[in-house]
């Protein structure tokens, strides 16, 4: 009787935890999970979307295709130019901010809040904000130019300076994002660390160059691995601003996908490309947390077994 009353309360616990999990579960299979298995499926055949479950198998035919796709292959190039943009400028420019606004300054709260709102505005609506603030015509940024004697600026329409510009759209709406995570991750260093060390003649910067920077490794990183996810994956600022244009110059991956899956119903050939991507995020996310988070992930471990 002693053993058995111990396994019917786990029994009803288990079951009571697996009745609240349900609801999230099924969501979860059914927006996420099937998905992506029916992405893998549907890589492997010549498909329209239409007309029941694809049919005519091609093999990988359509990853053979990707590989001599210029277009696939310069959203290689362009996610990479993304990310590389990111990393050296506007992280940098957010933990700078995020530096500054940590001091003792007046109108501190003002100005982070400033700074995160363009982060809570949509995809949709940043996008139309910059197509009339980067208008060719009678945009702001030109009106600006303007004052200085330069000439307009077809900031979305020059296919050697689209990049540039998308990527501005891109830090004015994230990089106050990484700025509360490194407020976030500095207000959690001990003040007697930085105190200490100025007590033993270090300056200001070389209390944040050998006691902040190091202590900040952990934000720094989760930082850099959502900029890099979010830059593999961009698409709504690219669709909304330009539609990947002019000639295929600011496409993305994902916005190449969208062409092919929802423009010329090939949905094949766009599965692959999402298969692609997935595995590109995936290999990425892995490596990371395996080389370069390791050290974060034991010593979240270390404290979870400690706490038990």
């Amino acid at each position: 009787m002693k053993t058995t009353r111990p396994r019917s309360r786990r029994l009803r616990g288990f079951t009571t935890i697996l009745l609240f999990l349900l609801p999230a579960l099924v969501l979860f299979f059914g927006l996420v999970v099937a998905p992506i298995l029916l992405a893998f499926y549907a890589s492997v055949f010549k498909w329209n979307g239409m007309r029941g479950l694809p049919t005519d198998f091609v093999g990988l035919a359509n990853f053979t295709r990707l590989l001599a796709d210029e277009v696939f292959l310069g959203d290689l190039w362009r996610g990479l130019l993304l990310i590389i943009l990111s990393l050296v400028v506007q992280l940098p420019l957010s933990l700078g901010i995020a530096m500054l606004l940590n001091q003792r300054i007046r109108g501190r709260a003002f100005f982070r809040l400033l700074f995160f709102a363009p982060y809570m505005l949509s995809e949709a609506i940043t996008a139309v904000l910059f197509m009339m603030i980067l208008s060719p015509t009678d945009g702001l940024a030109n009106v600006v130019l303007g004052w200085f004697g330069v000439d307009p600026l077809d900031w979305f329409a020059d296919p050697s300076s689209v990049m540039m510009s998308v990527f501005i759209v891109m830090t004015w709406k994230y990089f106050g994002f990484h700025m509360i995570l490194y407020i976030a991750g500095r207000q959690g260093i001990p003040r007697e660390l930085t105190e200490a060390a100025q007590i033993d003649g270090a300056t200001g910067w070389k209390v944040f160059r050998y006691v902040t920077l190091p202590l900040l490794g952990p934000t720094i990183r989760i930082s850099v691995f959502l900029s890099v996810i979010g830059a593999i994956q961009l698409f709504d600022l690219v669709w909304i601003i330009t539609g990947g244009g002019p000639s295929h110059s600011s496409e993305t991956m994902a916005v190449t996908m969208f062409q092919f899956g929802f423009k010329r119903f090939q949905v094949g050939y766009a599965s692959a490309i999402s298969v692609v991507m997935f595995f590109i995020s995936l290999v990425f996310a892995l490596f990371y947390q395996r080389y370069v988070m390791r050290r974060d992930l034991q010593g979240a471990s270390t404290v979870l077994r400690e706490q038990r």
